[in-house]
């Protein structure tokens, strides 16, 4: 009980650095980070430029050329003041990975030396079997391989006064499949690129390659680490399984954009600086809706780089934190009653020639370039929405989609009235009998409409999973613990098969002897018309939008275990299979370990329910209860009338049944675990979970101790307030 006081009756005696005086962004920016830049300093001429075409152009580097890059590498981060190197890669676990050693190595003579070869740079055997794999590996086959990814550029990491080069790899087992989120993330690159490019060259034959761009929004609750120590919840589940709201939460929304308190301005500005000096390029930071939820967000990159500077930043900010007595939450929906945290992936895709081509263009025809990635961007959303939802599907996320602060679990696409009469136009002029005049009008009148996007006249719909936002898509759905590399990747995929499909269909028109302009836009027209059920402009929260989505067909999958099964559909098998980004089994291990951690993560807020409510709420409540037994005795003793004690034996009689209810539910919730734990079928037990145990007993649970929290007055109450558990001033 008194690491809660303790902890309320030290929040006033941190200090706070707002005064110091931070370099100048400009100054430390990429300052821990080997990049060309650097590179240029410590590499010979060969290296360099072998360095810069395996970044540029995706080429091999020969193992001698790799020796000199080590070597200089080794150079640069010496001067950093660096001992030790690792392999920094992303495991399906959902953080990040490293083990560490140093230059240091003896010779044969003895001597010791500081040594970074090509070796250790290109390749590590880390242990393979204790990382999730999906039955990939037993446990006995321990071997796996990480390997250097030269696109994204190594980087120093300062922990405590250490410094540690580290080198963004990938993440194999001895027998090559894939146990991260990046090799399948840069596969789904290399598919995209090669399927925009080969629809580009029909417009521009300039275009050699188009790389696909995110920009990730990050939100994140920061709360006092004393109070966080204190609630087991917390800290074994990254949410309050119990809790009673306080009088004033977010009603009055006074929290967003308003001024950030000077503790948290503090850490804001250490994490920042961090993050400057990694290269992540952030821009933006704010309060949020929720007390105590902040959001940042960077400039955009290549895909690639975004996704390792987001994971990265993730981990800068919970390292950060302690130093301000802070602790950083993740979670989607850490506390009941407030608005959860998402992580908005802001897509697009950028040719070399410098076109965002999902940027409304300034003549006909960077139009009709736009309108061709436009449509088969909503194409695609439309034929795999189920696999799209598959994507951002996790135990914690099923607390937020939906939940009147986050799109609702069914997958549709918003993108304003502008654009809506531009492809309501193209569906009723496009025929199989235009001719070029009809071609050149349709596309001038095209071009007259498209630039009221630029006076920024279209409305933003909060409430759709993927809207369109003026130059991109933002995929709104995404969950704030999510490696943004799985969505990424599924993104990626689906885009490049319907741009293969949509090749292919315009080639065989244009076989036919159509017109090149006129067969784009007779298959752009059959798109819009496959995927008008997708559409929705209106209120994702409402219940008739439940029920019109029924009726379209569109896929409602409110729960994990349903959503995954999108993972091992034959439409989705062949999808992932024939672009070459899984194999059968790494599509089917995926799907076993990512059921796996949901299983694990209900089981997990199953036993702290639990072990909460038996030994810490259950007490005072016991003592309340005794308390009031000795008073009503001592009165009836006293031969005091019945009415005058007739409060205290009501509330002694629902403290009573809120006692017994609330052990008796724990007891049954363990027995139908057990019950869950003995079905060896990984999704029947994940459902049954679901079903059995968390709908059931979760629910009951709390609701018989937030009965006893209002029912006890003792100064010992476990449970602290939202006000106490947000307080950050």
């Amino acid at each position: 009980m008194s690491l809660r006081f303790n902890a309320i009756s030290e929040l006033h005696t941190y200090n706070t650095d707002v005064g110091k005086i931070t370099p100048k962004i400009t100054e430390v920016f990429g300052s821990h980070v080997f990049d060309l830049k650097t590179a240029r300093k410590f590499l010979s001429d060969e290296a360099y430029k072998s360095l810069k075409a395996s970044i540029n152009a995706g080429q091999k580097i020969d193992r001698n050329v790799a020796n000199q890059i080590a070597t200089g590498m080794r150079a640069w981060a010496e001067t950093k003041g660096v001992t030790h190197y690792t392999h920094w890669f992303q495991p399906l676990t959902g953080t990040t990975a490293e083990k560490h050693d140093s230059f240091f190595t003896l010779k044969g003579d003895g001597t010791p030396i500081e040594e970074f070869d090509s070796a250790a740079l290109i390749q590590q055997e880390p242990d393979a079997s204790s990382f999730p794999n999906g039955g990939l590996r037993a446990t006995f086959e321990a071997r796996g391989y990480t390997a250097w990814d030269p696109s994204s550029p190594p980087f120093i990491v300062e922990i405590g006064y250490g410094r540690t080069l580290c080198i963004p790899t990938i993440f194999i087992s001895y027998t090559g499949e894939s146990l991260d989120y990046k090799a399948p993330l840069l596969k789904s690159i290399d598919v995209l690129n090669k399927a925009a490019v080969d629809v580009c060259n029909y417009f521009d034959r300039n275009v050699q390659k188009v790389n696909a761009t995110l920009g990730w929004e990050q939100e994140y609750f920061v709360v006092d680490e004393g109070l966080f120590n204190a609630r087991p919840d917390l800290v074994m589940t990254g949410r309050t399984v119990y809790g009673h709201n306080s009088a004033k939460n977010q009603q009055l929304e006074d929290h967003y954009f308003g001024a950030i308190p000077e503790r948290v301005y503090a850490f804001m500005r250490d994490f920042e600086n961090e993050c400057y000096k990694l290269g992540i390029p952030l821009r933006t930071r704010h309060n949020e809706v929720a007390p105590a939820q902040f959001e940042c967000a960077p400039i955009y990159e290549e895909i690639n780089l975004a996704v390792d500077h987001n994971t990265l930043l993730m981990d800068t900010m919970s390292r950060i934190a302690p130093r301000h007595g802070l602790k950083v939450l993740f979670h989607e929906k850490p506390f009941a009653g407030l608005n959860g945290s998402g992580k908005h992936n802001n897509w697009s895709l950028a040719t070399d020639t410098g076109i965002n081509l999902l940027a409304p263009g300034k003549t006909p025809k960077t139009n009709l370039m736009f309108l061709t990635f436009f449509v088969n961007t909503i194409k695609a959303v439309h034929d795999y929405a189920d696999i799209l939802r598959a994507s951002i599907a996790s135990a914690p996320n099923d607390h937020r989609l939906g939940a009147n602060e986050a799109p609702p679990a069914i997958i549709s696409v918003f993108i304003g009235k502008y654009l809506s009469q531009v492809l309501e136009e193209v569906k009723e002029r496009v025929s199989d009998k235009m001719d070029e005049q009809d071609e050149s009008m349709l596309k001038l009148d095209i071009h007259k409409t498209i630039p009221e996007l630029f006076m920024d006249n279209t409305d933003r719909n909060r409430t759709s999973p993927f809207a369109f936002t003026g130059n991109k898509f933002e995929f709104r759905a995404v969950g704030s613990t999510a490696n943004c590399a799985n969505p990424m990747t599924v993104l990626n995929t689906i885009m490049a098969e319907t741009l293969k499909q949509f090749k292919k269909e315009v080639d065989s028109l244009i076989e036919k002897g159509e017109k090149k302009e006129i067969a784009i836009m007779q298959v752009i027209r059959e798109y819009i018309v496959a995927s008008e059920k997708v559409h929705f402009e209106g209120d994702g929260y409402s219940e008739a939008w439940e029920k019109e989505a029924e009726k379209r067909g569109l896929p409602n999958l409110k729960t994990t275990p349903l959503a995954l099964d999108a993972m091992v559909t034959d439409k989705n098998k062949k999808l992932f299979v024939d672009n070459g980004i899984y194999s059968l089994s790494e599509l089917e291990a995926r799907h076993e370990i990512e059921l796996e951690k949901y299983i694990k993560k209900v089981q997990i807020e199953g036993r702290i329910m639990g072990e909460m409510a038996t030994s810490i709420i259950l007490p005072p409540s016991i003592r309340y209860q005794t308390l009031l037994a000795n008073n009503i005795r001592g009165l009836k003793d006293a031969g005091v009338p019945e009415e005058a004690y007739a409060n205290q034996k009501q509330i002694l009689d629902k403290i009573s049944e809120h006692i017994n209810k609330a052990s008796d539910l724990v007891e049954q919730m363990i027995e139908a675990r057990k019950i869950c734990n003995a079905i060896e079928d990984t999704r029947t037990k994940a459902i049954a979970y679901e079903s059995q145990v968390k709908a059931k007993f979760f629910d009951q649970i709390r609701y018989h101790v937030d009965k006893l929290e209002l029912l006890v007055d003792d100064k010992e109450w476990y449970l602290p307030k939202y006000r106490e558990l947000l307080f950050m001033r």
